[in-house]
């Protein structure tokens, strides 16, 4: 895990201060300030764009306090370009008229994420600035489950396949004192898992149903459900080049819900929770599932195959089916599971569709708390016509292109028993670009608000 050493003491002798301060406040701090570095801020043009950085030099040239300009105190990116815009050296946050108040979980938290580099393969070209800061023991469990989803979606497929995935669950589990197990290959057959094994069966890495057990049998039960498609070339119906370039990323569900059991047992929090990962690869081969097969679910519905390329929803629909099983009180789910999903709300904003308004009205607080944010989609009932089938109970996919993403969680919600509160979260799990605390690769989305959410939730 690519967890950055990038802080310190909150005692650190020779740690610099470095001011946060809004835009609207810049004057009001540069007139608090000696006329040295007054002048310094004027002459340099400096207005605290969110995200700019100013270094005053002191009398004899060296660094003496740097300014991060920022929008909003508990953003989760405030500080994000702080570790790599900074000289690699010690800071602290420090106080003075017109500068910004961060809580220590918000400035580690941003800090973290802003050293975060993925550096399995190579080196970072500097080592970040380093903060002193004091500890916070929930800011440090959000931050590693961050970076933990950060790794498993950046690491390709080649290192992150479906035993690999399995690893992960196993060395979680035993960190924390849990129970993990896995169906897999025929496995998958014998125990009732054929929409699991009919997606994976091409690769020549055996399918796999992760299961990880963990808290007290007293406590509020929580399934937590991935979905783990190591990598998705489309299947028969193959993927363009340019939709494959990036399908490591396809676990990006499998990847969040992995970290949030993680912080959730790392915080001790009072659930019994239940964790759930669909891992396969879907492969092209002589056993590969093919447009018009009808396939078996868990569940008992008979599924006929329009599209290959619509696979996440099947892996998902045995797990759901089973994790529904366990009678808990709560099921969440995360998927990378529809582009359409992408169009309708671009790239930094998931998909959550909810089937309990109450759950809906939390899992929405705690986004706006945590801003990480998240957006309500319908599960509008009409659109189910676009799933009719002629010879199946429903098809994975349909013709039309209308509500991709609406009809995808229509499908999951079949597998869903009535009365069950359930939210299903479609993630991109992916940054484009490199913007400040959000380097390019993967990304965790939610995943703060879905932490929030459950530590609402615990007895």
């Amino acid at each position: 895990m690519s967890l950055p050493d990038c802080f310190l003491p909150a005692d650190t002798a020779d740690a610099l201060p470095l001011y946060p301060v809004r835009k609207a406040h810049l004057a009001a701090f540069a007139a608090a300030q000696p006329a040295h570095v007054a002048r310094s801020i004027e002459g340099s043009g400096y207005t605290a764009e969110p995200a700019s950085l100013l270094v005053v030099p002191g009398p004899d040239g060296a660094p003496a306090l740097a300014i991060a300009g920022i929008t909003d105190p508990a953003d989760p990116h405030a500080l994000g370009a702080a570790p790599f815009g900074l000289p690699a050296r010690a800071w602290r946050l420090a106080e003075a008229p017109g500068a910004d108040a961060l809580a220590v979980a918000d400035a580690r938290l941003s800090w973290g994420l802003g050293a975060y580099r993925f550096d399995r393969y190579r080196k970072a070209p500097r080592a970040p600035a380093r903060l002193a800061i004091a500890e916070d023991a929930e800011a440090q469990a959000l931050l590693e489950a961050s970076v933990l989803a950060r790794d498993l979606i950046n690491t390709p497929t080649e290192h992150m396949g479906p035993d690999e995935l399995e690893q992960q669950v196993r060395a979680l589990a035993a960190a924390h004192g849990g129970e993990a197990t896995a169906w897999t290959g025929d496995a998958l057959l014998e125990a009732n898992f054929p929409a699991i094994h009919a997606v994976g069966r091409a690769s020549h890495r055996a399918p796999r149903l992760l299961c990880l057990r963990w808290g007290d049998a007293a406590h509020p039960h929580v399934a937590i459900v991935g979905k783990g498609v190591c990598f998705d070339t489309g299947g028969l119906d193959l993927k363009p080049a340019d939709g494959m370039r990036n399908m490591k990323k396809d676990m990006g569900g499998a990847a969040h819900a992995i970290a949030l059991a993680q912080a959730v047992m790392a915080r001790g929090l009072e659930l019994r929770i239940t964790l759930l990962v669909a891992a396969v690869e879907n492969a092209i081969g002589p056993e590969a599932f093919r447009p018009g097969e009808v396939i078996a679910t868990r569940q008992g519905l008979s599924i006929e195959i329009d599209n290959t390329d619509a696979e996440g929803r099947l892996v998902l629909c045995d797990a759901l089916t089973y994790a529904a099983e366990q009678a808990p009180a709560l099921l969440l789910d995360f998927a990378t599971l529809t582009g359409a999903a992408r169009i309708a709300l671009g790239p930094e904003l998931p998909a959550l569709y909810c089937n309990d308004e109450a759950l809906a009205a939390d899992y929405l607080a705690a986004a706006a708390r945590t801003r990480d944010p998240l957006w309500r989609m319908p599960l509008w009932q009409p659109y189910m016509h676009y799933l009719k089938s002629a010879i199946a109970d429903h098809a994975n996919s349909g013709a039309s292109r209308m509500a991709g993403s609406v009809t995808a969680a229509l499908y999951l919600e079949r597998f869903v028993p009535a009365g069950l509160p359930w939210a299903h979260s479609d993630v991109y799990s992916w940054n484009d670009a490199d913007r400040p605390g959000r380097p390019a690769g993967g990304e965790a989305q939610g995943l703060r608000a879905a932490f929030a959410l459950l530590k609402e939730r615990a007895r």
